[in-house]
C-alpha cells in the first residue's frame, strides 16, 4: 500500500516531523534499508517484537520496516510502564524490543535492561537515542552500512495478505491489555474504508498528535490511511494548544484527529485566534463520544467540520459522514465503514433488541477480529457464541445508524431508573461555569446507586449543587437523573491513550462517601458499609 503510494508521487512530502521533512522516496528507502538490517540481525517472519517509541519518524520507519520483512510489531503506548511492558513482552515471548531513550523525563533504558534480563526470549534491544551497554542504537541500523544481498533478502520474506501484520493492545482502563492481532489484509482495507469516508486524498495533511501506537490514530485512518493515499503526515511535538494550533498554520493542516481532553483543552484556550487555521477541513474525534455541545463549538469555534469516530482496537469502525445535516453530526456515532460489518443491539439475555431501545452492541464482519491472541477464556467471555464481538457499550441504532448511550458500566442504577452518564454530561457542558464534567455512580445503601457529577470549573468559576441542579432543571432533564453530589477537580484520571477513568473517579467517591460514614459514626458495624457501584443494595422498606 505504502509503495504504490511512493510510486505515484516519489517526490511529494510523507512526513513532516520535528528534523525537517522527509519524501515518499526517502521514505521508502529508510524502510527497505531498515528492513533489510532486521533481518540482518536475525529477526524472522512471525516473531515479534515490541515496539514502544513515540510519535516520531522513528516510530513510522521502524513499524513499516517490521511488517515489510512480516515480523510482527506489537505496539505499546510510549505512557506505559514496567507493568505493562513486561507483560506484553511475556505473553507475545517477543524477541526484541524497541525503545527511546528518554522521553518525557522517563529513562527507558534501565526498564529495556531489566527486560531483558527478565525474559529468554529477548535476544536484543533497539534504542532510539544513547543506548546503555548491551544495547543496540537504533540509528546504527538506520544509517549502517548497507547489506551485499539485501534486495534479495526482502524479496524471499515477502508476507502473505493474510498473515498478522501488527499487534494492537486491548483498549480497556481495567486489568491488563490483550493482544489483537490484525492483518495486512483486514488493516488495509481498514485504514482505506475509513480514509475514503474521511474525504481523504492526496492534498491531505493529516496533524498526528494522539499516539500512534493506539488503533485510531494509526490507521482509522490516521497515519496510515494518510500514506495510502500520497497525503502528507504532520508530527506534532506534543498536545499543547500553542503546539498543535501553530502547526495547524504553519504546514496547512486539512485535518486532526483527537480526544476528548485535548478537545476540551482547546476549545478553552486563546490559540484559535492567534493563528491562521483557515486549511482545516475536518476535526475528528475518537476514543470516547464527543457531547454535542462540544461537537457545535468545534465547528463554530475552528470553522470546518466535525467527524465522530466511534470504533474498536478488535475492529468495528463507525464514522459519521461529512455530507450528513447537523442533527446526525452533532447527535449520532455514526455508520459502520463497511457493507460488510453485521452489527446487532441485544439485551442481557443475548436477544436483539427493536431499533431505538437500548442493548449492547455487537458486530462481525471483514475486519473485526476472531479472538484475541492465546486468550481463549477472554475470547469465551468477549465473543458470542455466533462470532460477533461484544463491544461493551450500551447504544441505540436506528437502522444502521448508531447512537452511543455509554459504557455498559456507566449506564448508572438508581433504584432501577438507568441514568446516561453522557446524555448528563451534555447537559453539565452547556453550564457556562463548567469546563468539562464526568458522571458516575456513586453506592447508596437505598437505590443502589445515584449520580456523582465530577466537574472542572472554568475560571474557577463559583459552583454548588443546587445551583448546578436548577440549571439542569431549566434544560428540561428528568428529575431522577439529576446529580446528587458535586465534586470540583483540576483534572481527570486518564489512560494511557487519553480516555477518562471513570473506573478511578468511582473508586474516589465510594472512598470517599466511606470514610464520611466513618466519621460521622466511628463505632458503625463494618457490615453497614456502602455497597460498592455496582452491588447489590438492601431493599428499601416504609
Amino acid at each position: 500500500m505504502i509503495e504504490h503510494a511512493s510510486a505515484r508521487a516519489p517526490d511529494k512530502a510523507a512526513v513532516a516531523h520535528a528534523g525537517g521533512v522527509i519524501s515518499y522516496r526517502d521514505l521508502g528507502r529508510r524502510v527497505e534499508h531498515l528492513a533489510v538490517q532486521l533481518l540482518a540481525r536475525g529477526l524472522r517472519p512471525g516473531e515479534r517484537v515490541v515496539l514502544q517509541l513515540p510519535n516520531g519518524l522513528d516510530f513510522i520507519a521502524a513499524f513499516l520496516a517490521l511488517v515489510r520483512i512480516g515480523v510482527i510489531p506489537v505496539l505499546v503506548l510510549p505512557a506505559h510502564r514496567h507493568i505493562e511492558v513486561s507483560h506484553v513482552i511475556a505473553h507475545a515471548q517477543a524477541v526484541a524490543y524497541v525503545a527511546p531513550a528518554v522521553w518525557r523525563n522517563f529513562d527507558y533504558r534501565p526498564m529495556a535492561v531489566e527486560m531483558a534480563g527478565r525474559f529468554e526470549s529477548l535476544r536484543a534491544v533497539f534504542i532510539a537515542g544513547e543506548p546503555a551497554p548491551g544495547q543496540t542504537p537504533l540509528a546504527e541500523l538506520m544509517g549502517g552500512p548497507p547489506v551485499a544481498d539485501g534486495r534479495q533478502r526482502l524479496q524471499a520474506v515477502a508476507p502473505s495478505p493474510d498473515e498478522v501484520a501488527h499487534m494492537l493492545l486491548s483498549g480497556g482502563t481495567t486489568g491488563l491489555p490483550k493482544l489483537i492481532a490484525r492483518t495486512h489484509n483486514d488493516y488495509v482495507y481498514n485504514c482505506r474504508q475509513s480514509g475514503a469516508i474521511a474525504g481523504f486524498d492526496s492534498d491531505t495533511v493529516f496533524l498526528a498528535v494522539l499516539p500512534i501506537a493506539h488503533n485510531f490514530a494509526l490507521g482509522c485512518p490516521g497515519v496510515l490511511g494518510t500514506l495510502a493515499v500520497g497525503g502528507t503526515v504532520v508530527i506534532a511535538a506534543d498536545a499543547a494548544p500553542e503546539t498543535v494550533f501553530a502547526l495547524i498554520a504553519r504546514e496547512r493542516v486539512t485535518v486532526v484527529s483527537a480526544a476528548m481532553p485535548l478537545v476540551v483543552s482547546w476549545l478553552n484556550s486563546e490559540e484559535p485566534e492567534r493563528h491562521d487555521i483557515s486549511s482545516l477541513k475536518v476535526f475528528m474525534s475518537g476514543g470516547a463520544k464527543l457531547v454535542p455541545e462540544l461537537r457545535q463549538r468545534v465547528e463554530q469555534r475552528l470553522g470546518c467540520t466535525y467527524q465522530e469516530s466511534f470504533g474498536t482496537g478488535e475492529g468495528l469502525l463507525c464514522m459519521t459522514r461529512l455530507d450528513e445535516p447537523p442533527e446526525i453530526r452533532m447527535t449520532s456515532s455514526g455508520m459502520p465503514i463497511s457493507a460488510g460489518d453485521e452489527i446487532k443491539v441485544i439485551d442481557e439475555g443475548g436477544r436483539e433488541v427493536a431499533d431505538g431501545q437500548i442493548g449492547e452492541l455487537v458486530c462481525r464482519g471483514p475486519y473485526t477480529v476472531r479472538g484475541y491472541y492465546k486468550a481463549p477464556e477472554a475470547t469465551r467471555a468477549a465473543f458470542t457464541a455466533d462470532g460477533f464481538y461484544r463491544m461493551g457499550d450500551a447504544v441505540r441504532k436506528l437502522g444502521r445508524r448508531v447512537f452511543v448511550e455509554g459504557r455498559l458500566k456507566d449506564l448508572i442504577n438508581r433504584g432501577g431508573e438507568k441514568i446516561s452518564s453522557e446524555e448528563v454530561e451534555n447537559h453539565l457542558l452547556a453550564h457556562p461555569g463548567i469546563q468539562s464534567a464526568c458522571v458516575v455512580a456513586m453506592p447508596d445503601a437505598t437505590f443502589g446507586e445515584k449520580a456523582c457529577a465530577f466537574v472542572i470549573a472554568r475560571d474557577d468559576a463559583p459552583l454548588a449543587l443546587e445551583q448546578v441542579k436548577s440549571f439542569l432543571m431549566t434544560r428540561g432533564i428528568a428529575k431522577f437523573k439529576l446529580p446528587e453530589r458535586l465534586e470540583i477537580v483540576a483534572e481527570f484520571p486518564t489512560s494511557a491513550a487519553g480516555k477518562i477513568l471513570r473506573r478511578e473517579l468511582r473508586q474516589a467517591i465510594a472512598a470517599k462517601l466511606e470514610a464520611e460514614q466513618t466519621a460521622a459514626n466511628p463505632d458503625r458495624h463494618r457490615s453497614s458499609r456502602l455497597p460498592a457501584a455496582g452491588e447489590t443494595a438492601p431493599t428499601a422498606k416504609g
